[in-house]
C-alpha cells in the first residue's frame, strides 16, 4: 500500500488507543457515561481516517489509469506516424519504378527508330558517294580538255592565277594601309599639334653659343710672359695640371683655352684667374691653385644641380644623380649647353603630361635626367641612353623614369606612357631653329645619304633633297614604274628612311611618274 494511506490508518489507531486510555482512565475516576462517550469519539476517529483512506487510494488509482491512458495515446500515434511515413516511401519507390520502366519503353522505341534511321543514312551516303565518284571522273575529264586547249598543265595555271591575285593583293594592301596611315596621322595629328604648340609657347629657350675654346681676358700683354714661364715651364705646368691647351698668340691681351671638355676649361679658366689676380706663378703654386679650384667647382657642381632640382620642383633625388645634374652644366650637345636642354626638356615634358592628364612631376624628373648618360665618371662602351638607363636604376629611381632614359633613342622597347613623351620632348627641343650648331659636312652628308638612298631602288631615274632635307622628290621611269607600283616605292623608302637614317623633324617623299611623248617638225 501507499505511505500516504497507511499514515492516516495508524494516526487513526493511535488515536483509538488513545482513547481507550483514556477512557479506562476516566472510568476509573469518573463514572461510566463519559466511558461511552469517549468510545464513540474513538468510533468517529476511526471512520474519518477509513474514509480518507479510501479517497485517497481512489485518487491515485484514477491519476494511474489517467497516466496509463496517456501513455497509450502516444504510442498508438507514434505507430501511426511511421505507418503513415512507411506508405509514403512505398508510394514514392512505386512511382520512381513507373517511371523508370517508361523511359526504358521508350529508349527501346528510340532504339528501333535510329536503327532505321542508320540504315536511311548508309543507303544515302552509298548514293553520295556514288555521285561523288562519278563527278570526280567528270572533272578529271573536264580538266584534261581545258589543259589541252589552253596548253597549261593545271599547276601552272593555278600559279599564275596566284602570282597575279598575290601581286593585287599587295597592291591594293599598300594602298589601303596607306590610306589607313594617312587618316590616322591627319587625325591623331590634330591633337597633338595642339599639345606640342602649347608645350613649345610656354617653354622659354636659348640659341647654341657654346664652343670648344675659351678666351681668357688680360689686363696686359706683359702677363702672356709670366703664364709662359722660363723656358715654357709655367704653361707646361698648367696645361699638365687642367689638360687643357692654352695658345698664346699675337692676339692682343687674350689667351685661348682650348679643349673639347667644358669643365676642364672651366677649371683653367679659374685657375689662370687666380694665379694672375695673385701674381705668383710658378709650378708648384700652379698645383696647388689648380687643385683648390677642382674642390670649388666640384661645390659649385653640387650647388648648381640643387639650385636645378628645386627650382623644377623635382624632390628625393639621389645626391650623385644631383651632382651629374651639375656637370650637365659644363657639357654641351652639338654646340647646346646640356643643362639648360635637360631643364627645357623638363618643362616640355611637365606641360605635355599635365595636358596628356599624366603625372608632370614624374614626366619633369624623367626629362631632367634623359642626358644623364652623357656625364660618366668614367668611359663606358654603352651607349648613352642605355648607361643614362643603369646610372638612374642604381640609384633607386621609379621604374618608369629607368625606362625613359634607357628608351629615347628606342634603343630599348618602350614600357610606360611617358617614355614617347621623353622621345617627343627631346626632339623637340633638340631639332628646333637654334637649338643645336650643326656641322656643315655632317648636313651635306645627310642630303647625300637621302639621294643616294632613292637611286638604289630600280626605275628611279633622278632624286633631288630639297627644303634643307626635309623633302625627297623622287622622279622615275614611266615604262618601267607604273601608277601602282609609284605607291608601293614611296612608302617603302619612307620606311626605309624612318629605319636607317637619323634626322631631325620629318622627311616627305614624294614619287613623280609622268609620260612625255616628243617630236619635232622639220
Amino acid at each position: 500500500m501507499d505511505s500516504q494511506l497507511i499514515i492516516p490508518i495508524i494516526t487513526g489507531i493511535v488515536a483509538a488507543l488513545v482513547g481507550l486510555g483514556l477512557g479506562r482512565l476516566i472510568f476509573s475516576k469518573n463514572t461510566a457515561s463519559k466511558l461511552e462517550e469517549a468510545q464513540k469519539q474513538a468510533n468517529q476517529l476511526i471512520a474519518e481516517a477509513t474514509s480518507k483512506s479510501e479517497t485517497i487510494k481512489k485518487e491515485r488509482m484514477l491519476e494511474a489509469k489517467e497516466k496509463f491512458v496517456q501513455l497509450k495515446a502516444d504510442h498508438d500515434k507514434e505507430v501511426f506516424e511511421r505507418n503513415r511515413k512507411l506508405n509514403d516511401s512505398e508510394n514514392r519507390i512505386k512511382q520512381k519504378e513507373q517511371t523508370i520502366n517508361q523511359k526504358m519503353e521508350s529508349l527501346e522505341k528510340q532504339g528501333k527508330e535510329n536503327d532505321s534511321i542508320k540504315e536511311h543514312l548508309n543507303r544515302q551516303i552509298e548514293i553520295v558517294n556514288q555521285k561523288r565518284s562519278e563527278l570526280e571522273k567528270h572533272q578529271e575529264e573536264h580538266i584534261r580538255k581545258l589543259e589541252k586547249i589552253a596548253g597549261l598543265s593545271a599547276e601552272d595555271a593555278k600559279a599564275q592565277l596566284v602570282e597575279s591575285l598575290k601581286q593585287e593583293a599587295q597592291t591594293r594592301a599598300l594602298s589601303l594601309q596607306q590610306e589607313i596611315i594617312e587618316d590616322a596621322r591627319q587625325k591623331a595629328n590634330k591633337e597633338a599639334r595642339k599639345i606640342i604648340i602649347q608645350s613649345i609657347q610656354r617653354t622659354a629657350a636659348e640659341q647654341t653659343i657654346e664652343n670648344t675654346v675659351t678666351v681668357f681676358q688680360l689686363e696686359s700683354d706683359e702677363i702672356k710672359g709670366q703664364i709662359i714661364g722660363r723656358e715654357g715651364r709655367n704653361i707646361r705646368a698648367i696645361e699638365a695640371a687642367t689638360g687643357v691647351d692654352l695658345i698664346v698668340d699675337d692676339t692682343p691681351e687674350a689667351i685661348v683655352l682650348s679643349s673639347f671638355d667644358p669643365l676642364r676649361r672651366e677649371i683653367a679658366r679659374l685657375a689662370l684667374q687666380r694665379l694672375v689676380s695673385d701674381g705668383r706663378i710658378h709650378p708648384a703654386r700652379i698645383e696647388e691653385v689648380v687643385e683648390k679650384t677642382r674642390k670649388q667647382l666640384e661645390e659649385q657642381v653640387m650647388e648648381i644641380g640643387e639650385r636645378t632640382i628645386i627650382e623644377l620642383g623635382i624632390h628625393g633625388l639621389h645626391k650623385e644623380l644631383v651632382r651629374v645634374v651639375g656637370k650637365m652644366r659644363f657639357r654641351s650637345s652639338y654646340g647646346q649647353n646640356l643643362l639648360m636642354h635637360s631643364r627645357e626638356v623638363a618643362n616640355l615634358c611637365g606641360i605635355m603630361a599635365a595636358e596628356l592628364g599624366l603625372n608632370p612631376k614624374l614626366a619633369k624628373r624623367a626629362g631632367l635626367l634623359h642626358d644623364i648618360g652623357k656625364v660618366p665618371d668614367e668611359e663606358t662602351e654603352l651607349s648613352h641612353a642605355l648607361l643614362g638607363g643603369k646610372l638612374a636604376e642604381k640609384y633607386g629611381e621609379n621604374p618608369a623614369v629607368v625606362n625613359a632614359i634607357a628608351a629615347h633613342h628606342d634603343e630599348t622597347e618602350m614600357q610606360y606612357v611617358i617614355s614617347p613623351i621623353i622621345q617627343a620632348c627631346d626632339a623637340i627641343s633638340g631639332a628646333r631653329p637654334g637649338a643645336r650648331r650643326e656641322i656643315m659636312q655632317q648636313y651635306i652628308q645627310r642630303i647625300k645619304d637621302l639621294e643616294n638612298l632613292a637611286l638604289s631602288y630600280t626605275g628611279v631615274e633622278k632624286a633631288y633633297a630639297i627644303q634643307a632635307g626635309r623633302e625627297l622628290r623622287v622622279i622615275v621611269e614611266a615604262d618601267k614604274v607604273t601608277d601602282g607600283d609609284s605607291e608601293k616605292l614611296s612608302f617603302e623608302m619612307a620606311q626605309k628612311i624612318q629605319t636607317e637614317m637619323t634626322y631631325p623633324g620629318q622627311i616627305k617623299v614624294t614619287v613623280i611618274r609622268e609620260k612625255r611623248t616628243v617630236n619635232v617638225a622639220r
